[in-house]
């Protein structure tokens, strides 16, 4: 028997949920899109079932009671579902930008797309203030509304890597960037001069990963390098 409208539509929107705001669980799918458990637990496993998404494994953390809840990211197949349609032709016409003027060009035209939305994001980070985890949070938020479904997660805190890792779940010009990486560098830099600190990306969608996740330090790496004086034997900042 077909698959009704209705539960076709409702599919549809479990996934782009997905995509938007993922990592994300079933509980807060349900809560987010008013379904029942049941219904996510169902378009959940058929949607596994297609490879448009798969669990999600979290970043190691403290210990706590139980196991955590399960949560699920696109694949690159459910990727491919959001590509934009002008892709193609932008993948074409960056080809020859770089056949024509070289990869400097290429490098130029991604740092000034990636300078436009650091200028949008700019704002909101500002409001916040000077405290860096008030600003991860604004920034989170604003590339969250730019399609970028951002979302923070703290790792190794207590330590000298205190950090938290910020992850973005869709990319609005991915399939660009998989074919020219100077797009993943340029908001790499961006991210870096909204946020004031030196940050370390670890995986990118541009790169077959699941998820981009970009390291902010936060703990004593925030402060700035360590310099060694050999004669003294001790540390400075």
């Amino acid at each position: 028997m077909a698959e009704g409208a209705a539960e076709s539509r409702t599919r549809d929107r479990v996934r782009r949920a997905i995509g938007e705001r993922g990592p994300i669980s079933a509980r807060d799918l349900a809560t987010d899109l008013g379904l029942t458990p049941a219904a996510v637990r169902r378009h959940l496993d058929a949607l596994e079932e297609a490879q448009f998404i798969i669990e999600h494994e979290a970043a190691p953390g403290p210990r706590g009671r139980g196991r955590p809840a399960r949560s699920f990211v696109l694949t690159e197949l459910g990727q491919e579902q959001m590509a934009n349609h002008y892709d193609e032709v932008a993948t074409a016409a960056l080809s020859f930008l770089a056949e024509r003027s070289g990869e400097a060009a290429v490098e130029e035209f991604a740092q000034e797309r990636v300078r436009e939305l650091e200028l949008r994001l700019k704002d909101a980070v500002d409001e916040a203030g000077d405290d860096l985890l008030a600003r991860i949070d604004a920034l989170s938020k604003a590339l969250s509304a730019e399609g970028f479904a951002a979302s923070t997660r703290p790792v190794a805190q207590g330590t000298g890597l205190a950090g938290i890792q910020l992850c973005q779940g869709h990319c609005p010009v991915r399939n660009v960037a998989t074919e020219f990486r100077q797009f993943c560098d340029a908001e790499t830099d961006a991210i870096s001069r909204l946020l004031g600190v030196h940050v370390q990306r670890l995986a990118t969608l541009a790169g077959g990963e699941h998820v981009c996740t970009t390291y902010i330090p936060t703990g004593a790496l925030s402060e700035g390098p360590v310099v060694v004086e050999p004669t003294e034997g001790r540390s400075t900042r």
